[in-house]
């Protein structure tokens, strides 16, 4: 008789029962805590997702034994409920590979993303305070003029790289904007986001791997120094900005202290910046290499655009998976189901999510009359679904809108160069023209 324990298979036992049932290539790549898994083409990728997902539960990667391992969660169902039931899946330690030292957590303060409650429901409230109905419209503006003056650059200069010219300064702008950062530090700023993630991937030269973390920490630690001094100067002298709003804002005796001002500062600009500069870019050429949805959605721009939109966040999925810690043990998807025990990792595949077949008819395919569409880009709903969702749907929809209207050949040239990972779905640069 099955029991639920039975249904979660082992790494090794998946493989050897793909193996006799097709072609031994099909599966041999198939270890998702592997690093060079990483490195196959995204097609591959995709076709061991795919094969994952044809699996009665979910597969167990790593070492039972010394609890170095996690059950892969690829459905669309199966992260909706771990994304919903944060009793049971935690994000504290943290959500990401490997997680935030504890040293590292006392000393430049817990992200948003890595509490569970109460904690994180204390911090979300006052964060959400702060988006008062007047900043969000002051902040729409800036979408606008910052997309209008990116694109006058694009007319004017003629760049080659769409990611530095326009994919990255677009959220850069409006975060720095909205957040009421001077102009004066923000070129700085921008070097330090970029060393803090550079050596996120899996292509890296022992060298870099060795020096990375050090390189990291002393620019997330910069970061902190330059915005907890325009904290202080807020406290003092508030101006119509979001960090004075954080750091005046009164929820149940609270406000944010210059530590958690710093850590917020930095999921922004860190998440906030990554993940729509690789939205746009990956956008740009879906739709340069789908030429028939491109002739749709510049048929009627403003009626398709927002469709437009989250489709290319559901085909690109710009974050890859996040990671859980099952807090009791847990039978998935309801009695019967898979167990998983107390104490076990799971990894949130949102991009297997975002291609479940059982939820998206034909799943590969690029298409932006796609309705309904209920992808995961922006996380399985629950309390850590992303604050910035509307911001990025904003900054996608205004510069689309902007660059089609304005210069309808903008195109990518040649394929993306992409940045080999197991967090996100980077680009590098993507070279275009009009």
């Amino acid at each position: 008789m099955e029991t639920p324990a039975d249904t979660t298979e082992s790494f090794a036992s998946f493989t050897n029962r793909a193996d006799a049932a097709g072609p031994a290539d099909r599966v041999a790549a198939v270890d998702l805590a592997d690093p060079a898994f990483w490195r196959l083409p995204v097609p591959a990728r995709a076709a061991a997702f795919a094969e994952l997902r044809r699996l009665p539960g979910p597969v167990y990667f790593g070492d039972r034994a010394t609890g170095r391992g996690f059950h892969a969660l690829v459905r669309h169902a199966d992260v909706v409920e771990a994304s919903r039931t944060p009793a049971v899946f935690l994000s504290g330690p943290g959500v990401t590979t490997p997680a935030p030292a504890r040293w590292v957590r006392l000393l430049f303060g817990d992200s948003m993303v890595n509490l569970d409650d109460p904690r994180h429901a204390q911090l979300r409230r006052i964060v959400s305070r702060a988006f008062t109905p007047r900043l969000l419209g002051r902040v729409e503006e800036d979408v606008r003029r910052i997309s209008t003056a990116l694109v006058d650059r694009v007319e004017r200069d003629r760049p080659e790289d769409f990611v530095s010219a326009v994919a990255a300064e677009l959220p850069f702008q409006v975060i720095c904007t909205m957040m009421g950062i001077p102009e004066r530090p923000r070129r700085e700023i921008l070097d330090l986001v970029n060393r803090t993630s550079a050596d996120i991937g899996v292509a890296r030269t022992l060298s870099r791997r060795l020096r990375s973390p050090g390189r990291g920490l002393r620019a997330l630690a910069r970061m902190q120094v330059i915005v907890a001094g325009i904290g202080r100067e807020r406290r003092r002298r508030p101006a119509e900005d979001l960090v004075s709003a954080l750091v005046t804002a009164d929820v149940d005796g609270r406000r944010l202290t210059g530590r958690e001002l710093g850590a917020f500062f930095t999921l922004l600009l860190v998440a906030g910046v990554e993940t729509t500069r690789n939205a746009l870019a990956h956008g740009l050429h879906l739709l340069t290499v789908h030429p028939e949805q491109r002739a749709l959605l510049l048929a009627d721009l403003d009626g398709r655009l927002d469709g437009a939109v989250d489709e290319m966040v559901r085909h690109a999925t710009p974050i890859i998976q996040f990671h859980r810690t099952v807090a009791v043990d847990h039978e998935l998807g309801g009695p019967g189901g898979p167990l998983l025990r107390a104490g076990e990792k799971v990894a949130l595949y949102y991009g297997s999510a975002n291609r479940d077949e059982a939820v998206f008819p034909d799943p590969d395919a690029f298409d932006l009359t796609r309705t309904p569409n209920p992808h995961l880009g922006y996380g399985g709903g629950g309390p850590h679904y992303c604050l910035g969702a509307h911001l990025a749907r904003q900054e996608m929809t205004a510069l689309f809108r902007e660059l089609f209207t304005r210069l309808p050949e903008a195109r990518s040239v040649g394929e993306p160069e992409l940045v080999p990972s197991s967090f996100d779905h980077r680009v590098r640069s993507l070279r275009f023209t009009f």
